[in-house]
């Protein structure tokens, strides 16, 4: 009775295959919750795809990832700060590479632990972590083995702002040999039109992992069937049935990531208004849940509990029975499955 990830195993390996034939220099990004597959299994498919590296969120994922199987170099895409002391405490390690965003950060490494390695992290359009390009000629790395630069761009990928911050990096002087430049959210065919002529590598997390939505799919089972006249009173809000039909306990819940989910940009009118039409079924109590019901997203009976959740089908017919499986519609990075099942 759980939450079940059920994957084709030849097509997903297939889609990863793909991309690492697209993808010279493919850095699989293992972080979070493993995309929903969890960290130690990625970590083994990593290792089957026999990668250079890999490269996780932040350095308590580190042990997950060795448990998983792989013992090569890890890139801690998190930037270093003084105060992180296990990562500090995992610099030690040879196999490890960390991501410097301050040039304040860079000299106080230098001084803790001798050589580290490390790559150095550009301040994009992302306004999130780097080095800006005032502070790019501050950049003291005699004191650290120097991996190469980094840049984490926005999700679309602007192959002319990769080669702007490239050419920021290694400034009118650049010698050779020219250091390795890492890249995250750029297309395959942008990675391919880089006009750089040193060692590139991509991160690829979301595009190696879930590009292909055919090869997995997650069912709850179905626990209990109740049948509810209109009006009766129902689960811990004792809201009333909104009419006829039946209350059908299924599998997942929020322990599970089940109904879960981060706040996104409306960018057009139809996905403003699709925002709108669910704020109104949500001030109705009629939200619609992930889980399929004879071919239809059925509502929610009330908000989602711990393991389990309950939706309402309306008619004369539940449509399940107890132990069916039913569909369910996850956002896998947010996705924790009690079962991983391999098809």
């Amino acid at each position: 009775m759980t939450l079940t990830l059920t994957i084709n195993a030849e097509r997903w390996r297939a889609h990863q295959r793909t991309i690492q034939a697209e993808v010279p220099g493919l850095i699989p990004v293992i972080k979070g919750n493993g995309y929903g597959f969890g960290l130690r299994t990625l970590a083994a498919e990593a290792a089957r795809l026999g990668v250079a590296a890999v490269a996780v969120g932040i350095a308590q994922e580190v042990d997950a990832v060795r448990a998983g199987g792989w013992d090569g170099d890890i890139v801690v895409l998190n930037p270093w700060r003084p105060f992180d002391t296990l990562a500090t405490s995992q610099l030690s390690d040879p196999r490890i590479i960390a991501t410097v965003s301050r040039p304040e950060d860079l000299r106080e490494l230098g001084g803790r632990t001798p050589r580290p390695r490390v790559i150095l992290e550009l301040l994009t359009s992302m306004k999130r972590h780097g080095l800006a390009p005032s502070e790019v000629p501050r950049a003291d790395i005699d004191g650290v083995t120097f991996e190469g630069w980094a840049c984490h761009l926005p999700k679309s990928g602007d192959l002319e702002e990769a080669h702007f911050l490239s050419a920021t990096a290694l400034g009118p002087d650049a010698a050779e040999p020219l250091p390795t430049f890492w890249y995250s959210h750029l297309s395959v065919g942008a990675y391919g039109g880089l006009e750089y002529s040193g060692g590139k590598r991509m991160r690829v997390g979301t595009r190696l992992w879930l590009g292909d939505k055919q090869a997995y799919s997650t069912t709850g089972h179905v626990l209990d069937v109740h049948r509810i006249k209109k009006g009766e009173r129902l689960g811990y809000h004792q809201h009333k049935a909104p009419k006829d039909g039946f209350i059908v306990v299924v599998s997942g819940g929020t322990s599970h990531g089940i109904a879960l989910q981060a706040p996104t940009s409306a960018q057009s009118l139809k996905a403003r208004g699709v925002t709108v039409a669910e704020g109104v079924l949500d001030a109705l109590g009629r939200s619609l849940s992930p889980f399929t019901i004879g071919g239809k997203k059925r509502p929610f009976a009330e908000p989602p509990h711990m393991h389990s959740s309950m939706v309402f089908v309306p008619g004369d017919n539940a449509l399940v029975k107890v132990g069916d499986e039913v569909p369910v519609t996850t956002r896998m990075t947010t996705t924790t499955p009690d079962e991983i099942r391999w098809a």
